[in-house]
């Protein structure tokens, strides 16, 4: 069995060829359309190195917070609808906390220079610290 590289690394490979290779070496509608392929291409890396832990963080904010068991979906779409019948809001314990959570890892994937996202984070690690 092979273990390098890691699909991740490939894939950060490839970003990179277009950037460094493609883009800077073209002009107009290519060069556009290869810097977009990185940028997909480093938001999947991004995803396949922090998706796994991001969701299983998720799964087990849901299963303590609804007291109920399930996959991530069916957990989602339950939290959605107390939500939407008004039976859990923000006053609840833990629900601000893991929007917000779920919402960081989602950014952190999408878009990590988002300066709101660089915010929040550092909003966060001061309220966190003592």
């Amino acid at each position: 069995m092979q273990d390098h590289p890691h699909p991740s690394e490939i894939i950060a490979a490839v970003a990179r060829f277009l950037k460094d290779e493609v883009a800077s070496q073209t002009t107009g509608r290519l060069s556009f359309q290869a810097r977009v392929a990185a940028n997909a291409l480093e938001m999947m890396t991004r995803q396949l190195d922090t998706q796994p832990a991001a969701e299983a963080a998720e799964l087990t904010s849901l299963k303590a917070m609804l007291s109920m068991d399930g996959d991530l979906a069916t957990l989602n779409a339950e939290l959605a609808r107390r939500l939407g019948a008004g039976e859990i809001d923000l006053t609840v314990p833990g629900v601000a906390d893991h929007l917000w959570a779920t919402t960081l890892a989602k950014l952190a994937v999408d878009q990590p220079t988002y300066w709101g996202y660089r915010a929040a984070l550092n909003e966060r690690s001061d309220k966190q610290e003592p």
